[in-house]
C-alpha cells in the first residue's frame, strides 16, 4: 500500500530529478525516482 507525502525540495534537485527522468526511461515520474533513491539509501544502512 502507499500513501501520499508532502516534501520541500532544493529546485537544484528538482531539475536533476526532472533531467533524469527524461533521460532514463526506468522513471514513471518524480515520486517513482525519490521512491527508489529512498528505498537504495534504506539498503545501504541495513
Amino acid at each position: 500500500m502507499k500513501k501520499t507525502i508532502s516534501a520541500t525540495v532544493d529546485i537544484e534537485l528538482i531539475k536533476w530529478i526532472k533531467k533524469r527522468i527524461s533521460k532514463e526511461k526506468k522513471y514513471r515520474n518524480k515520486s517513482h525516482l525519490i521512491e527508489i533513491a529512498l528505498e537504495k539509501m534504506k539498503e545501504e544502512e541495513e
